[in-house]
């Protein structure tokens, strides 16, 4: 294992002298028009009007405070209309750049997803949204293409086997990262399944917590790969061993990416699982009260954060929202295999899990209604996402896994995917995200195909992650990719305007290759468009593997060399 350069960006907090919007010092008094929004009438409260007005009445009869705002509460986005170019994203009012269908996230919330979970969430997408179905680096699916008059029945569906949208968008509890193999896997430092669910039943959905300064991320994990990418987190509870308590979490706060990326950090409690939930209710209800609110590119959690340092945070979360004291705690021990679970796995009771790829992420309706079918036929229990755009089968017998595995191929899901195909990961893109301003999936599918062709018989025994996004948003985790992409409008050698890519290097989470999360750099000036995509990244890693020294990863590698052999 190798080191690498890590560390967190300084954050500017807000400016002092005037209200920043945080409920517990300066009131409630709405700063800006999202809050106004908010305030008027909660989010939550617009399920209502959709199942008895707009669904109805149509797109048309839907107000813009519950189109563009309230919506969001209930998994809803308008998508972006077909046929604008990512040079019109900036120029273009946000009305004139959506289409009249949205997209619908599902939560799973770390949920073991049934072979009749499957099937209803792969007939919605046949019947409601064109077949499109992608899994997210959350744990969500995600639809294109839904109708407003569609949406109660969509919810009908899956409320009647347990699966919701509520809260997976806006601002508020978002949907919950878990282990995949929680429960299963041998080596499991303890279950994080009875803490997730104890808060989700509990607190999701409930109005105290549905009006928060922004988002709220949760990740949990009680598996040693460090299968939750916790470092990115608002808060994540991770699997460790107290000396004298035994298992139960550490506490990590103030992780975000976007355009001001900031990894969590520790605060050095140990929390038990009696305790987690109390504990996570206290973190959130601390980002409601003292979270700024004035401005929204200063209102996650990291900003408050970097304002307070752990120190003071700890002492806020003890003494004013739990009302006791936290024993200190260990540091989680280095990430111990990977974190996206593929492949094939014995777990502790007999039988085997089976994490396999799809191509960044993309399924369909017709997938998944037969991967129920297949996971039912070998007498699987179900299937958990990963927060690698992957899928876990659990449960499988060991005379049915060949079975499972040549099936999951004949449906285009993998259990041995070649190296970049297993790493590289992509956001929606212009395809459907109304702030894209390049195409990202079918970019990445081809870079892949060509990748495999171009580097077959190529030995890689350091993984390389390959991260999409198309725009500064980062909801690929561009910063902490080995090469991160960073979508954009750039120039090609005819001086015309193309979409390209400006580039990261060498970012990363913890895992066998680095003990410590860590940001990528940038080279000045180095922008890809995305027709040489391919051939950049056929050329740095080539680059890479003739000059790294041995046992080097791609992250060090990266940080090492001048600017130039990254060009």
């Amino acid at each position: 294992m190798t080191s690498v350069v890590s560390g967190t960006r300084t954050l500017r907090p807000p400016r002092t002298g005037r209200s920043n919007g945080q409920w517990a010092v300066d009131g409630r008094e709405p700063l800006n028009p999202n809050e106004s929004f908010k305030a008027e009438d909660n989010g939550l409260n617009v399920r209502e009007r959709i199942e008895t007005i707009y669904a109805h009445a149509g797109f048309d009869a839907i107000p813009s405070d519950d189109l563009h705002g309230r919506f969001r509460w209930w998994g809803l986005y308008t998508q972006r209309k077909q046929g604008i170019d990512g040079g019109q994203t900036a120029s273009l009012e946000p009305h004139e750049l959506e289409d009249r269908f949205f997209m619908l996230r599902v939560r799973t919330d770390g949920q073991v997803l049934s072979p009749a979970h499957l099937r209803v969430i792969g007939g919605i997408s046949s019947d409601f949204a064109r077949e499109s179905a992608d899994i997210s680096d959350r744990q969500n699916i995600q639809f294109h293409w839904v109708a407003i008059e569609n949406v109660p029945e969509i919810w009908r569906r899956l409320e009647a086997v347990g699966l919701q949208t509520t809260e997976a968008c806006g601002d508020t509890p978002r949907g919950f990262v878990g282990s995949p193999v929680a429960g299963v896997a041998a080596n499991e430092i303890i279950d994080p399944t009875p803490v997730i669910r104890e808060i989700t039943s509990r607190w999701l959905g409930d109005t105290e917590l549905s009006n928060l300064p922004r988002k709220f991320k949760t990740a949990i994990t009680g598996h040693p790969s460090l299968d939750v990418v916790h470092e990115i987190n608002d808060i994540s509870l991770v699997g460790v061993v107290h000396p004298e308590l035994g298992p139960g979490y550490d506490l990590w706060v103030g992780g975000a990416l976007s355009t001001a990326p900031r990894l969590a950090e520790r605060l050095g409690v140990f929390v038990s699982e009696a305790d987690a939930p109390d504990v996570w209710h206290g973190v959130i209800s601390i980002f409601r009260d003292y979270g700024y609110r004035r401005m929204r590119t200063k209102a996650r959690l990291k900003f408050l954060l970097a304002e307070w340092g752990t120190e003071k945070f700890r002492e806020v979360l003890e003494t004013e929202y739990l009302g006791r004291p936290l024993p200190d705690g260990p540091a989680p021990q280095p990430a111990q295999g990977p974190g996206d679970h593929v492949g094939v796995h014995a777990q502790k009771d007999g039988r085997f899990y089976v994490g396999a790829a799809p191509v960044v992420g993309r399924v369909s309706g017709t997938i998944l209604s037969a991967l129920g079918d297949l996971v039912e036929r070998v007498g699987g229990d179900g299937v958990r996402l990963t927060a690698h755009q992957k899928l876990v089968v659990l449960g499988v017998p060991e005379e049915r896994v060949d079975e499972l595995v040549a099936g999951l191929e004949d449906l285009g899901l993998t259990a041995a995917p070649s190296p970049f195909r297993r790493t590289t990961m992509a956001c929606t893109g212009i395809e459907y995200c109304k702030l894209a301003l390049v195409d990202t999936k079918d970019t990445a599918a081809a870079v892949i195909a060509e990748l495999e062709q171009r580097l077959a018989g190529v030995e890689l025994d350091t993984p390389i992650s390959l991260h999409v996004n198309g725009c500064p948003n980062s909801c690929a985790r561009i910063q902490t990719a080995d090469i991160g992409l960073k979508g954009l409008i750039t120039t090609n050698d005819a001086g015309e305007n193309v979409p390209g890519f400006q580039v990261h290097l060498g970012g990363g989470l913890a895992s066998p290759e680095r003990d410590e999360a860590g940001l990528g750099r940038t080279v000045r000036g180095l922008k890809i468009t995305a027709s040489d995509l391919a051939d950049y990244v056929e050329r740095l890693t080539r680059r890479f593997l003739a000059q790294r020294v041995a046992g080097e990863s791609f992250a060090s590698w990266a940080h090492r060399v001048e600017d130039e052999e990254l060009a």
